[in-house]
């Protein structure tokens, strides 16, 4: 077997005959080299260049290699075809805590980096309780997966309506997990998470370049499920409750219309204006579960408006509550485990801001993109499904999901940005 290209850290810089150099070669492989200018990013920088050469296995080694140099490395080095390849190195605590986020990574990326066909609603669903219940210890984790007309059944109007139209049903995955071998703890935080895993935008259809890139569209579902493994790998003792809300959003003869009304389980209805602006439809439906755990904490994330890219770019999440000091909290989490992270605006007038003279509320403004405030509009919406006037809540919009292309610093396809976040959350305040 070949030995690893081995790949060394210099925190002084080049010397002058390389100049500017992201990195220069060695007798066994490359020593990359900072310059003080965020280091992070100029070591993600350097390490795409080397996948760029074809690199398949990699071994980080030095003293100067932290856990935050590695991990940018490695975000850098894989790509859709490669989730793998970087050899860690340091301490074995920091060896552990780096192999614990490449496992819950590279599940998140592969699962949105699958094809619609091979990713449908009931197979997410399958995959993600198949995925906890391998990192959990035995016995902590139940779920059950409610499918189609089941969903009528308990009243998951939202859910069901988006993904009527397509012959691979909707379904809602319901995981508990529960370490505390006590069947009367308390439900101590939700995760829901938006798991369209293709959206086609119904009949108000996307243009093919906006759809390609749709499968992305359960990006949400997968960040929360990665995320409450992650936090079970690094120790997490209470009661969580997590909800998948999975269809195809597609175009047929049983397809939700514009016009439409949806009567949700809290009584809300909502006159559909753009079958596009699905994703919140099936939130409702999860957070109005989550909230029916009487979970204190309820985290939901999507990738789920245009207008949140629009607002703060490919780079970062934006995040939405009305909990104000939560938010301050999350925002805090975001920064300690290095994922950008943006609060962008949320108050409680902002349910008033798509309405219908035939219902509570439209599900958007019947505008290109949402029009003004989208993003925040949205938002808005999806407080009206939960409880405590947004008391214990918070929206991550997941801006920073997924790529359609390379550049310099990630390949094309997914990022798992928001899963170290949504995971510290969970383990700091619960």
């Amino acid at each position: 077997m070949t030995n690893p290209v081995q790949i060394t850290l210099q925190t002084a810089t080049a010397d002058e005959k390389w100049g500017k150099a992201l990195f220069t070669p060695t007798r066994d492989g490359f020593q990359l080299h900072l310059n003080g200018n965020d280091n992070l990013r100029s070591i993600q920088k350097a390490a795409r260049s080397l996948d760029a050469l074809g690199l398949i296995q990699v071994q980080l080694s030095g003293a100067d290699w932290t856990q935050e140099f590695q991990w940018a490395f490695y975000q850098g080095f894989c790509s859709a075809k490669k989730v793998g390849g970087v050899g860690f190195c340091g301490d074995p605590a920091t060896v552990t805590a780096l192999t614990q986020l490449e496992r819950c990574f590279s599940w998140a990326k592969s699962s949105i980096n699958q094809t619609p066909d091979q990713l449908y609603p009931q197979a997410l669903a399958q995959q993600a309780a198949a995925f906890i219940s391998s990192v959990a210890p035995t016995g902590t984790v139940s779920s059950k997966i409610l499918l189609d007309e089941d969903l009528l059944a308990e009243g998951w109007n939202g859910l069901h309506a988006v993904g009527r139209g397509s012959d691979k049903k909707p379904a809602m995955l319901i995981l508990d997990y529960n370490p505390t071998a006590n069947a009367d703890a308390p439900v101590a935080a939700a995760l829901v998470g938006k798991g369209i895993t293709f959206d086609s935008g119904g009949y108000s259809i996307k243009a093919s370049e906006s759809m390609i890139s749709m499968k992305c569209d359960m990006g949400g579902a997968a960040t929360v499920t990665a995320a409450l493994a992650l936090a079970i790998l690094q120790g997490l003792n209470k009661r969580v409750r997590l909800i998948l809300c999975c269809a195809e959003n597609l175009i047929s003869g049983n397809a939700y219309k514009l016009g439409d009304i949806i009567s949700y389980k809290n009584g809300t209805t909502v006159e559909i204006v753009n079958t596009d602006a699905e994703g919140r439809l099936v939130l409702a439906d999860g957070l109005m579960c989550a909230a029916e755990s009487g979970a204190g904490l309820i985290i939901d994330a999507a990738t789920l408006t245009g207008a949140a890219m629009v607002a703060v770019g490919a780079e970062y999440n934006a995040l939405f509550a009305l909990d104000k000091p939560l938010a301050q909290k999350a925002l805090a989490y975001a920064e300690q485990v290095q994922e950008l992270t943006w609060q962008l605006p949320l108050e409680l007038w902002h349910q008033q801001q798509c309405p219908s003279p035939f219902a509570d509320t439209a599900n958007s403004k019947p505008v290109k993109g949402g029009g003004a405030g989208g993003a925040s509009n949205a938002a808005g919406f999806l407080s009206r499904f939960v409880p405590a006037n947004g008391k214990g809540w918070l929206h991550f919009d997941l801006a920073a999901a997924f790529n359609s292309s390379s550049n310099a610093y990630w390949a094309a396809g997914a990022t798992g940005l928001g899963i170290r976040t949504i995971s510290a959350t969970l383990l700091g305040e619960v």
